[in-house]
Order: structure tokens, then sequence, then C-alpha cells
């Protein structure tokens, strides 16, 4: 401990924790300590903590020192030190105001310093704290713009360091031993100390005490000129006003501090024994909202006072036989480390509590009882249970200062209770106040909110985007790659592309697509925007503002594989690059910042000061190479990709060739589009337990976190390992089932585990993910638990290391990690694993194999495809589409709608084709099926599906009169066809049913959504020869159907059919994803929609529906399409155009169905074979078997 005076004594501190110094073991052995923060003290006391078992106690000391000069001066409020400048003085690029001060007041200003124009640099005490005050003007209602602020707890009546420094640019506020960097602001950039000397009645550098500051100040320096020396020798420049004296005359105020549950004060009650009554005042600090101020016993009466805090505010309770007399409350927010005063008096039979006397609050109340103290008064707590004294505290102990103790406006000695002379006491630190404040500087990152009690701090990291005990870990993924990879689908994320970096989260869509992840930002205008002429007008400039921030931009480009821009330019008769002088007409700015100018256009190479069509030559006009440099009345376009990343975001666009009369114009800047993330795909792979990566040193001091992933087949390894001279940081695979997290910051090894229950070391991806901070350290494996470990509460907490850092093993080549490491990021900071392993032997760029661990996000039978940097999914043999092929394809019926889809041509039975596995197409003959699909509708009775065959076989699923589901199958033409009837009812409610309908020779299966699964058996042979088509919806050649089934077939489907799945085939998403390329054949309206959705509330209406008939085109010649250029003739043209289009192709298609038909079909001849009524279906059916050959060839058709 250390002290100036003698009294007010301060505990050295190194890194903000208690320095203790362990001595020699021995009797001869001397240890040396350098402090790291020197003490400036005339007097040092040293405090016992532990004895020598072995030997006797004893202690000889030696300190080390320099000089130090000191000139003082204290000011009080009505005096002032002003400092005039020389007019002929030299100008300088870097001033610097240095001081130390000492005070017991919170509030007041520190020191001035005016420049011209009215504008003044402030230092100011505000509630402890050190502010730094841009002003106009000197008046106390001049408005003052707040810059900095520093410090806490600056009125300790402690000797504290305080720096200003101004550069060309910024300035260097320091408090004691933290510094904070300060933008100038504009208005302060042309402002010069060094012009302030022309008038020096208003342009000074000094201290006006008059605003209540008052203490002292020591070693008042101006680039490098004592101005307390110069007022001591009464120089011309100097002047001094007021009650100033040149020695630090300070009164002594005597603290005491309650650190722990055994703390507590007993003064003797005599002391305040008076006929008038009672008055006890103190002042207290501290950072609980709770504990026990002061209690006594009532005489004669058996009751007790209690005064104590509780959620910070001020609370008196008078007890008597265990009922509460009397409760009163006052104050606010008294747990914010200030001083707060506190007065309780009782006259002539009324009560009153005050706090902070006028700034504060008071509560009153008439007793009709009296008010004394019986035997003693104790402050903070009580003594132990064997020694009570009739002392109780059912509340929370003090923790915190008291100072300034009256009884009966007698102040109190606390020097005498020191001393044993007064009172009793325990665990008391006497003579100094022992508060620390944790959150300055705040150890809460990323604008996290910081809260102390005595003991520990907290960080309320609540909607900042990150979390953790000091708000270092980003909650958000870094890439659209990244939220793939956890399974998630497009929609808007936050992505936070430096993690635990500085760079903010920003809010992007994600487009998953089942070819690239797409990050896209948008800004203020996407739209294809139309330009008037404007004859005489000049150029038109248009600026684009992104949603993201600047840092955010960069950060994303950088970090993406490919980015790209649309940029559009639709003219009539305005010209866009060339001309005969060579000069572009128009040109936009890209890259950093406000961007570089450049002269070409989407599609081409930069600097090529061409169009897209210049590049591959296709120009309207050959001399040219733009379209719209042609000039032409007709409508043109000259758009394209700009895939230049460092031309990248679009920032500006200038246009010029819109001022004569006829031309006519209209842009389009598309959003920014990113895919790709070479951080979370860069990779290396250890070959051996002896190779390894080393980096730079690893600096994380206060916040260290460290993120992979990784995957093996070995059982243990290291990850990483940096050392210092003692402290180090290792990451660990201890076992086959185990991480371990170790490190040492000085005060001994530290451990964190995390234990898995499924083996590591099964060559799939797993996340790790440690952190270690000034509170705790923190290991999470995968989506386990995460383990924590706290730190000690007073000891070290800098990490301290100076080595290289080894990934994949360690210095001694001992316990190598063999496997892969990939997406390595510290605190943020990708390191470039693959760079690194090109160059180093044992170890190879990249990691191959992602399936096994992202595979299983594939769904719906969807196959996982390698790729180089990640997989993708391909759902060409699933029914649904979508990323993880988890997407249902639904489409709304009408009762026209029909959806045809053809197994087999007839012409090409008996041809031998050969084909890929795909969706859409399928075996001849089967042996079973298996069928799913999911339908809404409120039709009954409802043809579903219907699968016909060349031999008049079929199966049929439908709905029937009583809205059960029925399953007709027809597997021997010289047979009538079985009818199957599940038991489950309602089907027609609106709602989405899944139907699953399995066969296997003369097995059937029928499950409906959750219900139990129904069991059939067939009687016919169990195959189905020669399928010929899969048919939903209305059958419009029903000649071939039984007479009922035509019957129900000519009504059509009125609903919602979702992925409707025909063993490999999958005849709906064919027909709404690939029309032009699959054997299919849509007649009628087939709208996609989400209907198919469990979520949906109406099950005919789409929120985004695409009409199969509707295809984009241009309108009128060229025209862009644009709301501003599109008229009502022209959209009633385009829908005419269409409607014909689909009309002549629907009798085309038709006229060819029916001639295949007729030929195939010529010899046959139809019979009428009588069927049994089915009582569940109103409609008979009757079919005369058809003879044909069992040979049926098994081909895939193209």
């Amino acid at each position: 401990m250390f002290s100036d005076t003698g009294h007010n004594w301060k505990q050295y501190r190194q890194e903000d924790s208690i320095g203790s110094f362990p001595g020699n073991s021995n009797a001869d052995s001397v240890v040396q300590y350098k402090l790291q923060q020197p003490a400036i003290a005339r007097f040092l006391r040293l405090i016992p903590l532990d004895w020598n078992p072995n030997g006797r106690i004893g202690l000889r000391l030696e300190t080390y020192g320099c000089p130090y000069t000191s000139d003082v001066v204290s000011l009080d409020s009505s005096s002032s030190l002003v400092y005039r400048l020389s007019p002929r003085r030299r100008r300088t690029s870097r001033d610097v105001v240095s001081l130390t001060f000492k005070t017991l007041r919170n509030s007041g200003i520190l020191l001035n310093a005016e420049g011209p124009g009215g504008l003044s640099l402030s230092l100011e005490l505000e509630r402890g704290k050190l502010l730094l005050l841009l002003r106009r003007g000197l008046s106390s209602s001049s408005e003052a713009r707040r810059l900095a602020s520093l410090g806490s707890l600056l009125d300790d009546q402690h000797w504290h360091h305080v720096a200003v420094e101004r550069r060309s640019s910024h300035l260097n506020l320091t408090v004691d031993k933290h510094t904070e960097r300060v933008q100038i602001p504009a208005e302060f950039n042309h402002w010069d100390i060094e012009q302030v000397g022309r008038n020096a009645a208003k342009h000074s550098v000094g201290v006006l005490s008059k605003r209540n500051f008052h203490g002292c100040l020591e070693n008042l320096l101006y680039n490098g000129l004592n101005l307390i020396e110069l007022a001591k020798h009464k120089d011309h420049q100097v002047t001094v006003a007021g009650n100033v004296t040149f020695s630090c005359a300070e009164s002594v105020s005597v603290s005491v501090t309650f650190p722990g549950p055994q703390s507590f004060l007993q003064l003797p009650g005599a002391m305040t024994s008076t006929s008038e009554g009672v008055s006890v005042g103190f002042q207290f600090r501290t950072w609980n909202k709770a504990g026990l101020l002061l209690t006594f016993g009532l005489p004669q009466q058996g009751g007790v006072v209690w005064l104590y805090l509780s959620e910070a505010r001020l609370r008196l309770q008078i007890h008597k036989s265990g009922r509460l007399l009397l409760e009163l409350s006052t104050g606010s927010g008294l747990n914010d480390g200030q001083w707060h005063f506190v007065e309780l008096n009782y006259r002539q039979g009324r009560l009153a509590v005050t706090v902070d006397k006028e700034e504060g609050g008071a509560a009153h109340a008439s007793l009709a009882f009296n008010v004394a103290i019986e035997s003693h008064l104790f402050f903070g707590g009580c003594p132990a249970e064997g020694d009570r004294q009739q002392c109780r505290n059912p509340f929370n102990i003090f923790q915190g200062c008291m100072r300034l103790l009256t009884l009966n406006n007698h102040g109190v000695d606390l020097i005498m209770v020191q001393q044993k002379r007064l009172g009793n006491y325990s665990n008391l630190q006497i003579d100094m106040c022992g508060i620390i404040d944790r959150c300055s500087p705040s150890r809460c990152e990323h604008g996290g909110r910081c809260s102390q009690s005595w003991t520990v701090f907290h960080c309320n990291c609540s909607d900042g985007g990150y979390s953790g005990a000091t708000c270092h870990s980003s909650v958000y993924e870094q890439s659209c790659e990244a939220y793939k990879h956890n399974g998630n689908t497009s929609g808007h994320f936050y992505i936070d592309v430096d993690g635990s970096g500085p760079i903010k989260p920003q809010l992007v869509y994600c487009n998953m697509t089942e070819g690239e992840t797409w990050m896209v930002i948008e800004h203020n205008n996407t739209e294809l925007t139309r330009l008037r002429p404007s004859p005489g007008g000049k150029q038109h400039s248009v600026y684009f503002d992104y949603s993201t921030e600047e840092e955010q931009l960069l950060a994303v480009i950088s970090q993406s594989e490919h980015c790209e821009q649309e940029l559009s330019y639709q003219c009539r008769k305005s010209r866009l690059l060339n001309t005969p002088e060579g000069s572009p007409f128009s040109w936009w700015f890209g890259g950093p910042g406000p961007g570089r100018l450049q002269t070409y256009w989407g599609g081409a190479h930069p600097g090529s000061q061409q169009c897209a069509c210049g590049l591959q030559g296709d120009c309207v006009d050959p001399q040219h190479y733009c379209n719209c440099d042609a000039d032409r009345m007709e409508w043109t376009e000259d758009s394209g990709l700009l895939t230049h990343k460092e031309s990248l975001p679009i920032r500006s666009l200038v246009l010029g060739d819109i001022q004569r009369p006829g031309s006519e114009a209209a842009y389009m800047v598309g959003p920014l589009r990113c895919h790709g993330d070479k951080n979370f795909w860069n990779a290396a792979f250890f070959d051996r337990e002896t190779s390894y990566l080393h980096f730079p040193t690893f600096h994380g001091e206060l916040s260290a976190e460290i993120s992979f992933l990784f995957k093996t087949t070995a059982s243990s390894g290291v990850f990483l390992e940096n050392l210092g001279i003692k402290d180090f940081i290792r990451l660990e695979l201890s076992s086959s089932t185990q991480v371990v997290f170790s490190f040492d910051v000085g005060n001994g090894p530290l451990e964190v585990r995390v234990e898995s229950s499924v083996p590591l070391n099964n060559n799939r991806w797993h996340r790790v993910r440690a952190e270690r901070n000034v509170k705790e350290a923190l290991l999470r494996l995968d989506e386990l638990p995460a383990a924590t470990q706290e730190a000690p509460a007073d000891g070290h907490f800098h990490l301290q290391l100076n080595s290289q850092l080894f990934i994949g093993g360690t210095a001694s080549r001992q316990k190598g990690f063999r496997g892969c490491i990939r997406s390595l990021q510290l605190n943020g900071v990708t390191l470039d694993l693959e760079e690194r392993a090109k160059i180093t032997p044992g170890v190879r760029p990249g990691c191959p194999g992602h399936c096994s661990s992202y595979g299983s996000l594939c769904q719906n039978r969807g196959r996982c495809v390698e790729r180089a940097s990640g997989f993708h999914c391909d759902c060409g043999l699933s029914a649904f589409t979508g990323v993880f092929c988890h997407t249902e394809v639904s489409a709304s019926f009408q009762s026209e709608t029909s959806v045809s889809y053809t197994f087999k041509e007839p012409y090409e039975l008996g041809r031998n084709s050969s084909a890929l596995p795909s969706s859409i197409y399928s075996d001849m003959t089967l042996r079973g099926e298996n069928i799913s699909l999911s339908f809404r509708t409120n039709q009954s009775p409802a043809l579903l599906l219907y699968v016909s065959s060349y031999y008049r076989e079929y199966l049929a699923l439908l709905i029937n009169k009583h809205d059960k589901l029925e399953v007709r199958y027809k597997l021997d033409s010289s047979r009538e066809a079985e009818v199957l009837r599940s038991r489950v009812r309602g089907l027609t409610n609106g709602q989405l049913h899944t139907v699953t309908i399995r066969r296997l020779t003369h097995s059937v299966s029928v499950q409906i959504d959750q219900n139990a699964r129904e069991d059939f058996n067939l009687t016919s042979d169990g195959e189905f020869n020669a399928i010929k088509s899969l048919l939903l919806g209305k059958v419009y050649d029903s000649g071939e159907l039984d007479p009922d089934l035509a019957r129900l077939a000519s009504l059509g489907f009125t609903g919602c059919l979702s992925v409707v799945r025909f063993n490999s085939i999958s005849p709906l998403k064919a027909a709404l994803l690939h029309p032009d390329t699959s054997p299919v054949v849509i007649t009628g309206p087939l709208v996609q929609s989400n209907c198919g959705t469990s979520a949906s509330a109406n099950p005919y209406a789409a929120e985004n529906t695409n009409h199969l008939s509707d295809q984009s085109g241009s309108v009128g010649s060229g025209q862009p399409l644009v709301n501003a250029i599109r008229t009502d003739s022209a959209l009633i043209g385009g829908v005419i155009a269409v409607v014909i289009f689909v009309i002549v192709t629907g009798l085309a298609i038709t006229a060819r169905f029916f001639y295949r038909r007729k030929e195939t079909y010529r010899n046959q001849e139809v019979k009428g074979v009588k069927q049994e009524d089915s009582q569940d279906f109103p409609f008979n059916n009757q079919t005369d078997p058809q003879n044909a050959s069992s040979e049926n060839p098994k081909e895939h058709f193209f």
C-alpha cells in the first residue's frame, strides 16, 4: 500500500489485481520484483499475508526509484491560473498538455484551452469521470460536445495523471494508464492554439476553477513548459487570481472499507445519548444494490432499527417483537459508486431519513414511541454468531466504503477505532477506500453494457449480436455459406463477416440455390429507371447507397470467391461509351470508398471501353463496341455482369447522352451478389505427426477466441499451441472422445474439457470454439453444452505470448495432429492454412470429403455430390427441389387441368435405350410400386392419380363418395379390377393429407397421414405390364377406362397436389420445372403454388404463383420492361399473344396424340364385361381384356 500523506492509503495493483509479493524461503536469497506501474508515494505500508513456517519473523526491504520533480498548486472555487500564449510563438504540428491532480469533489472544470472562433477544449470532471469536451464560448450555457470519457472514481483524493495530445487529425486522451484516441471534429481541423496569443483576453490555456473544481494540480505542462513554475516566478504570461497556494493543503478524510461477510464496525451508543434525540450521519459508496448500513436496538421496547439498501434505494424498518412498526424508503440508484450522504434524525417524536440533502430525497414519519440507542450501533454488519450482542442482520452484508461518520453532530475518529481505543471492528480496511471500478475501462466488447457489484462485473450483450461473458463472440455466422451448412434455406440473415472482430453484423439476403449460395446486398435503386429527354441539360448522375456499411461491404467482397453486379442500359437514340474523340459519354465509379472511374460496361473487361457485344463481336453496328452507340431510333440494350471484384460495388453512374431531342434511356444497377466463402473452406491436411504450420505470435491478451473445424481418424493430437516465457495456450484432442483447452496467464495452468459421447475420430467434421477472457474460459464442441472455468477474482489476466504459433503440432514436434483443420480463426481473423501448406512439407492444402459430414442435409432421396469446396444436393431422384431437396413441388388444379406423363412411346417398344437414373424416366414392367403424394380438396368423389397400360391394365387412386381413399388395381385384363378401400374418413375437409402406397407383387400397404398402416393382398398375378402413362387431374381420353372410372375421370380434380412420386419418377415436378425436356403434356391451367405446405391457410391460393403459360418477353420493339414504359395496350397485346400460343400448341399436341393412338390400336376391339357394382362408388366399370405379348423389355426413355 502507498500514500503521499500517511493517510488515505491505496493498494498497489498490477493488471488491475491486488499485488502480492512472495518473499524468499531461506535465510539469504534475494527476491526482486519490478513494478509494472510505478508508484509515486512518500509512504509505503506492507501487509503480511503469510509467514514462513520454517523460519523466524523478519524482513529486510530495499526499494529502488528515480528522482521526481513536483510543482504543486492548490485551487479553490474562487481561484484561477491562466497562461497566455505568445503571438510570436512558432507553430507546431503537435501540442501536449499534461498534469496530475487530486480532489475530493467529483465534478468541476479542470482545464480549458481556447482557440480562435470561440472554440475551446475543456477537461471536466463529472461524477468522478474525466470528460473531454468541445465548447463554443466559456459561458455555462454554451453547448458542449463530448469527445471522450475516461477514468472513474477520480475523486478518491489520490493523484491521477492526465495528458491531452493534439496531432493533425486526432486527439489522444490519457488518464493514468489508459489512452483513448479521438478523431478531431471537422470544425476543429483548423483550430490552432498557436494563434491564441493574438487576444489575451479570450485566447488562453488555463485552469478556470470558478466552476467548482477544488483540489490540487501538480506539474502542469504545456509542450514541456512548466506553467506552475512560471506562476511561482510571476511570469508575465501567467495570471494568477484568487486563493492560490503553491502547496497541496488538503483536509484529512479517513475512510473505512467493508470488504466481506465478516466486516462490521461497532460504536458505543453512549456517544449518541442526549435528551434532545438521536442523530447519525455518514457517507457511503458501493456498487451493490443491497446491504445493511446501520442497525441498533431500542431501549425498553425490545425493538430494533435497520437502515439498509434494497434495490439501490435507502430503506428504514423498525421492528418490535417480530412486528413491523414502521417502514420508510427514499433515494434511488445509490449503487452508482458515488459518495452519498445519509442522515438519520429523531427529534420530538418525528423521525427523518435524508439522502444527499438537497440533491437527494427524504422520508419522514411521526412516531408514537421514543427512539433511543440501547447500547451499541453496528455499521455494515453484525459480529459472528457467538458474539452478536443483540445485533441481527436479516439483510445482505454491506460491501463498500464509509467516511465522515457523525453521532449527534460529533465526528467519529476512525483512527482511534483502528488503534482499538474506540468501539470494535472486524475485517475492516481503515484509512482507505478499496472501491474498484471494474467497468472503467469496460471489458465488455462490441457495445455490451457493463454493470458491477463489489466483487464482479457483468456484461449485458442483448440486442448487440454478441454473446459470452464479455460480449466477445458473435452469435451470427460469417457468411451465407456457413448458414447453408447449418441446414438453413433461403432467407434474410445477419452476417458477421469477421466474427468477433470489430465489424458489426449486417442483414443480407441469402439465396440458397442448388448450384451456389448467393449473398445478396441491396442498394437504394435496383429497379429499371427511365430517363426522359432533357434538352440543354447536363449529365445525369446517380448515387447508390447500400444497405451495409463500408467496412462490411468491402469485407464481404474480399472473402467471397466470386462477386457480380448487373449493369444494364436500354436506349433509343442515346449513345453510351464510344465517341469520335474516344472519350465516353457515360461512365461509372466502383470499388472502395467513392470508387474509381470505370469506362467499360457490363459483360466486358476492365479498361476496354466496350460492352458485352463488343467483346463477343455481335453488336448491331459492327463499327461500334456497344449496341447503344449505333444511335438508332429502335430500342436496344447493353447489359451484362460486372465480375471484377476490385471494381465492385458500383458507387455511382454518370449518363451523358440524354440531352438531344428524341433521346430516351433507362438504366438498371442490380444488387451486389457474391458466392463462396474463402475463409470457410480454407483447410490443410496434416499427414504426419511431426508436421505443422507456424504463424506469427497470437495476440489475445485480454480476449482470445479460437474456432475451427477438424476431422481425423487419429485418437489424439495437438491442434494449436503458442508459448510465452511462462504463459501458454493450447488446444488438443486428448483422446478419441475428449477435447482439452489449456492455458496459463500467470496464475497456474487451467484446463477446460469437453467429453463427447461419440468418437471424434470418425473422419467427420467437428466444430471447436474456445474462448478465454478476463472472466472465464469456455470450450464448446459441436452442439454439446459448453464447459466453462471461472477466472480467479484476483490475479493476472494478461495472456503474454512471444513464440511462434504452431498449428497441427508443437515446437517439440511431439503429439502432432494427423487429419484436416479447416476455417481456423483467431479473434475473427482467418489464418490462410492453404497458402502456408503449399510451402510446408508434410502438409497439403485443402481437404476433400464433405458428404460424410453434410450429406444428411440432403433430404427426400436427394444425393450429396462432392465439390472441391463444399457439396451440393442432387435432387434428380427426388420429388422435391431446393438446396436440400426440401421444397415441396405443389400445384393448384382446376377441373380442366390435366397432366399426362408418358412412360414410353408406342414405337419405342422393343428398342433398347440407355440413360442415367432420373426422376422423370421409368421401367416398363413392374412387380411393385412405391407411390406417395399429398393433396387438399373439398371434391368428392375425385380421381387423384391414374396409371394406364398398353395391355388395358391400370392403377387408379381416388376418393369415393364417402370421403374415403380407394386404390383400384387391374393387373389382369381378363379379370375385374380389385378395389382396396381405406377405413380413414374425412379426406375432403380441405386439409393437407399425405398418402403412401407400397406394393410388392401381391402385397399392398396403404398409409394415410399418421394413421395406422393398412395391409391388403391382391389375387392377380402381381405384374403391372407395359405401363403407358400416368395422369393427374382430368382424363380427356377416357375411351379405354371402365365406364364408372371414365365418368369420374371426366370430372377432373379441383384442389392441390404436391410431391407426387411414382417409383423413381416425379411427374408433377417434371411438369412444373422441366416441361420442355420431360415426356409430359399439360392441358388446362396448372399453377405452381405453396398449397402443399401444412401451414398454408388457403389451400388454393399461393403467395408466389408462377403460371406455366406466362412466358416473359419483350414489349414493343425492344422497349425496356419498366413500369414507366409499359402501357395497357402492350400488356393486353402480350396476353392475347400468349393465349393464342397456348391454344395452338394444345391443338398440335392433341392432334399428334390422337394420331399415335390410332396407329397403335387400329386393330384393337373393345368388348363389354359386367363388373360388380361398387357400394361406395356410383359408376360401373366395363372393360374387355386384351391379349398382348408378355415380353416387356426394361428400357430408359430419353
